[in-house]
């Protein structure tokens, strides 16, 4: 199937302005195209990766796509999708993440091949070079007021109330567009479905500017839950794609964890399994759900591509490690990874401690009463060891990597212990 039927069979087209006209420029040959991504963090998170790798779908059925990191219009604010203004991020900041971003893109695009490399663009290098009379004079006039009222993502504000300078980022945008297409001749568009209004601007700032080769614009749909909470939060906060920010086994455990009702979407919109390989993991789905091939594969790929594979793997053996109980095998790094959320306790004193004592001292157990039946009932593991010894001393062998002992009560309840 061509790239359209493969977005249409994922689900991933929302609108297109001409699918036809569209179909046949890209069977005419490489067709440049463009999504635009603004640093309001120093991380892109997963609701960008929908856009990222439908650029990479492109770049696969051998177009060539260009990652817009938006340095100047990220010091504006856009509108779309938003109740309430953005708060304005120092020039300084927005360099650095603009930077940080950048790296995270090249990482998931194929920037070395030889006919139709990605390409990363910063607006800010002609956005900057705009004077106000020269941007009023030669953009803003080519749009009425009317015409971005009319607009969602300006329209949607007017109750609340929308600042001048949110106002004019349509503007800005579409003069993205505008510049891509006479200095690279990008003629594709893509972004959420929020980024409609915004899309469909640019190309009628094209017209009106007297180019007359034909321009497209794309939106993809905006993910959400089966269950109506939001996509890509979870109760630790948003999921990340650095590794400092969402750790490679945090990120593989969303995927893997998730829903029957979402998973086989999820397969479709996230990962580049074929229309087959997708089909065989949904009858296991129907047929087999305790099995969770679905969800397995899921985090496979997804980890995989944003990670790499070592990555994947060291997410899969914390996640074995953690289900079996048996602790003494991960490192002190996957220790971090895998018991990032759980309480912790800094043990000061590096001499061997009696495991009642570490018990009551670490707020595990809340008397040396308690403690003695925890530990004489089998209820106190070290490293996924029972210890039934109330005089058991917790010495320098217990430690990980002379690091971290790892102490669970109960079936669940574990506590970090640091040195």
């Amino acid at each position: 199937m061509n790239i359209l039927q493969d977005l249409e069979f994922r689900g991933l087209l929302n609108q297109v302005t001409d699918q036809e006209g569209l179909q046949k420029e890209l069977e005419k040959g490489i067709v440049k195209l463009y999504c635009g991504f603004d640093p309001t963090a120093d991380s892109l998170h997963i609701g960008n990766l929908l856009p990222i790798l439908t650029l990479k779908r492109f770049q696969e059925a051998g177009h060539q796509p260009f990652a817009l990191v938006g340095g100047g219009t990220g010091l504006i604010g856009d509108p779309s999708g938003r109740q309430t203004e953005r708060t304005l991020n120092e020039a300084e900041i927005v360099v650095q993440w603009t930077d940080k971003i950048k790296n995270q893109l090249s990482r998931l695009l194929d920037f070395e091949r030889e006919t139709n490399p990605a390409k990363t663009v910063n607006n800010y290098d002609w956005l900057s070079q705009l004077t106000m009379i020269e941007f009023l004079r030669d953009v803003g006039k080519n749009f009425s007021v009317n015409y971005m009222l009319a607009k969602d993502s300006v329209d949607s504000r007017l109750e609340a109330g929308i600042s001048f300078t949110e106002f004019s980022y349509m503007i800005l945008q579409s003069y993205d567009f505008l510049n891509l297409f006479q200095k690279e001749n990008v003629k594709l568009q893509i972004g959420g479905s929020d980024q409609w209004g915004n899309i469909t601007a640019g190309m009628e700032l094209i017209r009106r500017s007297g180019e007359e080769e034909k321009v497209f614009g794309l939106t993809i749909p905006l993910i959400t839950k089966a269950d109506g909470t939001k996509f890509g939060k979870t109760a630790s906060g948003t999921i990340w794609l650095d590794a400092d920010k969402t750790t490679p086994y945090e990120f593989y455990q969303f995927w893997v964890n998730a829903a029957d009702a979402d998973v086989i979407n999820w397969l479709k919109y996230f990962t580049f399994l074929s229309k087959e390989e997708i089909e065989v993991l949904e009858k296991s789905l129907l047929e087999a759900p305790e099995k969770r091939e679905a969800q397995k594969a899921l985090g496979r790929e997804v980890t995989t591509l944003v990670h790499g594979e070592a990555a994947y793997k060291q997410a899969v053996k914390i996640t074995e490690a953690l289900f079996s109980g048996n602790l003494s095998d991960l490192t002190a790094a996957e220790i971090e990874q895998g018991f990032k959320d759980v309480p912790s306790f800094n043990a000061t004193n590096t001499e061997d401690l009696n495991i009642v004592d570490l018990l009551v001292d670490a707020k595990i157990s809340p008397s040396k009463r308690q403690a003695r039946e925890d530990v004489t009932n089998g209820a106190v593991s070290i490293n996924g060891e029972k210890v039934q010894d109330t005089a058991y001393m917790v010495g320098e062998n217990d430690r990980i990597e002379s690091k971290f002992v790892i102490i669970r009560r109960g079936k669940k309840k574990y506590t970090l212990i640091r040195y």
